[in-house]
């Protein structure tokens, strides 16, 4: 028997289980009820809205299965199902064949292309960083897009904006609102699929190894269970997953125009994911179908379309920020973005050899000798080409700073750039300031801006930092920076005012010089913060933030700093750029771009200055100076996925390894090693080599501080060494 007291303990422990059942689907519950409130709609356009919220569920669901195998946020999830769907719509709507056989043509496509992807790709990366596996995702939707919009050209036609016709002849009317049965038919698949593949992990024994296999990958391999083919298993059902929503959506809205999936909803699938912390499957269906129905309200009652993003993104970060901070390490995953440690400079003894003096100035000599070249060897346009290089090749610096050193990642970097582009662009235009003091001002305009997101950022990492900046992306290109809502934003021509009222910068070659001069500058500044206590201490965290706090690193302070010092390079980027092409224009600093700049910089290596530098100059001067065909495919998809398989690290890991070569020949030794003095022991280094564990330790070494992070009193006690004297003859 059961005391009354035991009963109110079993009632009081009962109630907290089911808080945590219920607090999850909170989120949803409460768009929901803004969109009922604030943004009502018709019985008809509700229904509607609900079955768009069901295919970006589709889509955040597939994204949550290749996570859970991978680790990786799938950028192609949408595209795995666009090249299928174009497949269904030619032999449907070209071919006139039925209904269920194009769909079961297209079904299959879908599962075998999953399979495809994976063994060609995503296989390939299983040992590089999940950085670099998030980039080659990027990659493979440019490549999956042309495929799409190849695919119909067997029929001689394009399937851009082409609607399946529905399989049977019905139509309901709900008020003015008339649903077909291309609708109903959504209303039934969408749920019924993505509760077939929660059966299939949470009843069978295949899914069982699958949750496994994505719990402990190692632990699963040793159990004898086949970790690669399964994660092939999770890619093709990702891939039916993608082509049921846009096979359905084809038949609501038609085929996407360009690519599978727009910006909007791709924010609203990862938004989804997060909140449901990247793995409850019920949580991310459910909250995808409420954001799908808030986004609908919105675009029901909004006075302009371009108003949708800005107010449904406002929703989406209060959605984030407002979570309960989780302890669990797969949910607080951030270091794990980090592509690879730091690239060494050279010990104090390798660099002074002659040799390899001499090889340092040779370089040196090279790289000046040929941006000297430039000016004088290429035409007017090919200068201005360059000049853009310089521009972009800085706000590759700005995400080393980001990525590189704090382990945060942005994916809408290029809206401070655009930011910085249109205070900068202001100022020359109307109050006719000084170039330099102006793109200085767009610096500080740009570092404000990162400060904004910073602050309520701060408590989000990894994947839900990169979802908060592409929200402020869409929130910047739509709304703050659309002159058709903000009169101050530049629309008339740039003229560039004299240097300091006496050095004109009017000509391509003059300008360029200009821009490198703020290149390098912008690049020494960086190098002197690296090496400062700033910059260990922004490494420290990235690394390690319970051991730098124990060496007195405040996290808040250290973490805010790197967002500023990079919304500064970014919004100085943006300055250059801007009087540049002596315009701004709002469509240079959406999210593609900003994908396309990060995309540079992991390919040009986060782990060194230079490396943002080599990205912006491999993937845009492969793309603008290179006019063979065959050569051009390096700046494309292919070129990317080619230049991450061989180089993991990017380019500059690249740069070092043959460095590194060059530097053992010369010296007979590898660099960093200890010379061979006999019985002479190697004296200790004095200073710390920067990036690295080793960076918390240079920190601990600071003058007036002590191993754990205290300040040193002033009468310390110093152990001095134990002398053992030989006895004399």
């Amino acid at each position: 028997m059961f005391s009354p007291d035991m009963g109110v303990s079993i009632e009081g422990i009962a109630e907290p289980v089911v808080w945590r059942r219920v607090e999850p689907y909170l989120a949803a519950v409460a768009l929901i009820g803004v969109q009922l409130i604030w943004f009502g709609m018709p019985a008809g356009a509700w229904v509607r809205g609900v079955v768009l919220g069901l295919l970006i569920a589709l889509l955040a669901v597939g994204m949550a299965l290749v996570y859970r195998a991978n680790r990786v946020i799938n950028f192609a999830q949408a595209d795995l199902g666009f090249v299928p769907t174009s497949l269904a719509v030619g032999l449907i709507v070209f071919s006139g064949l039925p209904y269920l056989f194009g769909f079961g043509v297209g079904l299959a496509a879908a599962l075998a292309l999953g399979v495809v992807v994976e063994l060609a790709f995503i296989r390939r990366f299983r040992h590089a960083s999940r950085l670099v596996l998030t980039v080659a995702t990027i990659g493979i939707t440019q490549l999956l897009a042309v495929l799409a919009v190849l695919v119909p050209r067997m029929w001689g036609e394009s399937a851009a904006s082409q609607r399946i016709p529905p399989p049977v002849d019905w139509k309901l009317t709900i008020g003015t609102f008339i649903l077909n049965a291309n609708d109903l038919i959504a209303l039934v698949v969408a749920p019924v699929a993505m509760i077939a593949v929660a059966w299939f992990l949470g009843a069978t024994r295949l899914g069982t190894a699958v949750r496994a296999s994505a719990e402990r990958s190692e632990r699963a391999r040793l159990l004898g269970i086949p970790v690669g083919w399964l994660s092939t298993l999770v890619w093709s059902l990702a891939a039916g997953l993608s082509f049921l929503a846009l096979f359905l959506r084809a038949g609501i809205l038609g085929v996407p125009l360009g690519t599978a999936l727009d910006v909007t909803s791709l924010v609203l699938a990862l938004s989804a994911l997060v909140i449901g912390r990247l793995r409850n499957l019920p949580v991310i269906a459910a909250t995808a179908v409420a954001l799908g129905l808030l986004e609908y309200g919105v675009s029901w009652n909004a006075s302009s379309p371009l108003l949708v993003t800005p107010i449904v993104g406002g929703f989406v970060l209060v959605a984030l920020l407002g979570q309960r901070r989780s302890a669990s390490r797969a949910d607080e995953d951030g270091s794990s973005w980090a592509l690879t440690d730091e690239v060494r400079p050279l010990d104090a003894t390798t660099n002074r050899f002659p040799a390899v003096r001499a090889m340092r100035a040779t370089v040196a000599l090279l790289i000046v000798a040929g941006c000297a070249a430039i000016p004088l060897t290429m035409r007017a346009d090919q200068v201005i080409k360059a000049s853009a290089v310089v521009a972009f090749a800085i706000v590759g610096l700005s995400l080393v700073v980001l990525t590189g050193w704090a382990g945060q990642i942005s994916l809408g970097q290029m809206a401070f750039v655009g930011v910085g582009a249109a205070v900068s662009g202001k100022l020359t235009l109307t109050w006719n300031v000084d170039l330099s003091l102006s793109i200085l001002l767009g610096g500080a305009a740009g570092g404000v801006a990162a400060l904004v997101v910073g602050l309520p950022a701060l408590r989000l990492r990894g994947l839900y930092l990169a979802v908060t900046t592409l929200v402020f992306a869409l929130a910047v290109t739509s709304w703050l920076l659309n002159n058709r809502f903000f009169e101050w934003v530049p629309q008339q021509r740039l003229e560039r005012p004299p240097l300091f009222g006496r050095i004109s910068v009017d000509t391509p070659t003059r300008y360029f010089v200009y821009s490198l001069i703020v290149g390098v500058l912008v690049y020494v500044a960086l190098r002197g913060i690296r090496a400062s206590r700033t910059g260990r201490a922004i490494v420290a965290l990235r690394e390690n933030e319970r051991a730098a706090q124990a060496v007195a690193v405040r996290p808040v302070p250290a973490k805010l700093t790197a967002f500023v010092i990079s919304g500064v390079v970014a919004g100085i980027a943006g300055g250059l750029y801007v009087h540049l092409v002596r315009s701004f224009d709002i469509g240079s600093y959406g999210v593609q771009q900003s994908l396309q700049v990060f995309t540079a910089a992991v390919v040009g290596g986060l782990g060194a200055l230079f490396g943002g530098v080599l990205g912006a100059v491999y993937l845009r001067g492969t793309a603008w100076f290179i006019t063979a065909e065959e050569w051009r495919l390096l700046s494309s998809a292919i070129g990317v996925l080619v230049v991450l398989l061989i180089v993991p690290g990017g380019l500059a890991g690249l740069v070092i390894q043959l460095r590194d070569r060059v530097i053992t020949q010369i010296t007979g030794r590898a660099p960093g090693e200890a010379p061979d003095r006999g019985d002479e022991p190697a004296p200790l280094p004095h200073v710390v080599a920067p990036g690295g564990p080793s960076d918390t330790a240079a920190l601990a070494s600071t003058p007036g501080m002590n191993g754990n992070g205290h300040h040193e009193q002033a009468d310390h006690h110093v152990d001095e060494p134990a002398v053992h004297e030989e006895p004399q003859s």
